[in-house]
């Protein structure tokens, strides 16, 4: 799909590399301008031994099918090398830090100058302005903790427990590669590019927008609780016989209830007083929840399948890694993929978000060394051997080497 458009990904971490990584997955060239130690993610496994971790699958799925450089952008014969690569580039992005992209000369209003076509992706933790524009940022800290997504996403009275790894960092990174599909449609009708500016913070904000958006509006939002104190009975999480958990979710306005009573043989309940208004069930929801979960622990969850389907009602088993790998409709709907691996074999690892009906989505390729595509890029820059030499002397660029 992004055949013939060029990126130059100058980030570390996830969250930019995200978006560099689904453009990578959808055909776009994209070269990853690294430090000459790499970026920190290759070292996600250091704590662990070698030997039972000899792949990175962390690092590999948003840096698959990329080209590797090592540079020095501390010294000025490595910003000129990012400079030159982005003379003739569709897409630079980047998560360096905004007050060192402006002192080394490689900000948005230096670069647009350079190539007045470029779209400048910027990916940052709080935003480009204001006084926290260049403190750093992770998505457990500008995601979940300022944002005030990780306080709605706790169950009252809870206390606030970590995002998983990257979790607000990949949401941000399809935004961000949105963002810059966007910026490439404006630039190809108009021949003038544009400051993409996304942050793990507005993405937060966003994802948990329906909430926010109630805040803002009237003052007031109603944080989730405890499973048992459940402010919609039937929005809820349920025990079966055989202990696996299930997600039942009925449509805005409980139209759903008679339906999930009838399908749980409680339909004597959709004439009890109790329950006969949505505002009832809701005053009277840590009883309802209470008799729905005698009802769901009286049959297996295979037995529940296909009483819950006939019914027509919104519904999931909540299943682990291996029990959703093991789910036919997953591997229906394209969720893994096959990682290949330097040396021909291959592991399962996640496919980007979206694919499309004629074009492949699976990984252009490993997941690059360090510095491992430095030398053959410098060479179609026009960098001849001597000067590729001083270069890698003077720790200008790095390069792979087995």
């Amino acid at each position: 799909m992004l055949e013939g458009f060029k990126v130059i990904e100058m980030a570390t971490y996830i969250a930019a590399p995200a978006a560099g990584g689904i453009m990578a997955d959808w055909g776009a060239d994209v070269i990853k301008v690294e430090p000459l130690g790499g970026c920190p993610m290759r070292k996600f496994y250091a704590s662990a031994m070698t030997d039972d971790y000899p792949d990175n699958p962390v690092s590999a799925l948003d840096n698959r099918g990329k080209r590797a450089i090592a540079v020095n952008t501390g010294t000025q014969e490595g910003r000129d090398i990012v400079r030159q690569l982005v003379a003739d580039a569709d897409v630079f992005l980047t998560n360096v830090r905004p007050s060192q992209l402006k002192e080394q000369e490689l900000d948005f209003d230096t670069l647009k100058h350079l190539n007045p076509k470029l779209v400048y992706a910027s990916v940052t933790g709080f935003g480009l302005e204001g006084e926290e524009a260049d403190k750093p940022g992770f998505d457990t800290a500008a995601f979940m903790a300022k944002s005030g997504f990780g306080w709605m996403m706790t169950p009252k009275g809870s206390s606030p427990a970590p995002l998983r790894t990257a979790a607000g960092d990949h949401i941000t990174g399809i935004a961000t590669a949105s963002g810059i599909l966007a910026a490439l449609l404006k630039a190809q009708k108009s021949g003038e590019g544009c400051l993409v500016e996304s942050s793990l913070l507005r993405s937060a904000a966003y994802a948990v927008g329906c909430d926010y958006g109630t805040w803002l509006r009237y003052g007031r939002v109603a944080r989730s609780r405890p499973r048992e104190e459940a402010i919609v009975a039937i929005n809820n999480y349920y025990l079966t016989s055989d202990e696996h958990w299930l997600f039942i979710n009925a449509r805005p306005g409980e139209p759903d209830w008679p339906d999930v009573a009838r399908a749980t043989s409680l339909e004597h309940l959709i004439d009890d007083e109790r329950f006969g208004s949505l505002r009832d069930r809701r005053k009277n929801g840590v009883e309802l929840i209470a008799l729905l979960d005698a009802a769901f622990a009286s049959k297996t969850l295979e037995e529940w399948k296909p009483l819950l389907d006939a019914a027509g009602l919104i519904w999931s088993p909540v299943q682990n890694f291996e029990q959703a790998y093991n789910d036919p409709q997953m591997h229906a709907a394209g969720v893994f993929v096959d990682m290949p691996k330097a040396d021909g074999t291959s592991y399962k690892n996640i496919a980007s978000p979206i694919r499309f009906s004629n074009e492949s989505t699976d990984p252009k390729g490993v997941l690059p060394e360090i510095g491992q595509d430095t030398m053959a890029v410098l060479d179609d820059l026009g960098l001849d051997e001597e000067t590729r030499a001083r270069y890698l002397e003077a720790k200008v660029i790095g390069q792979y080497s087995e």
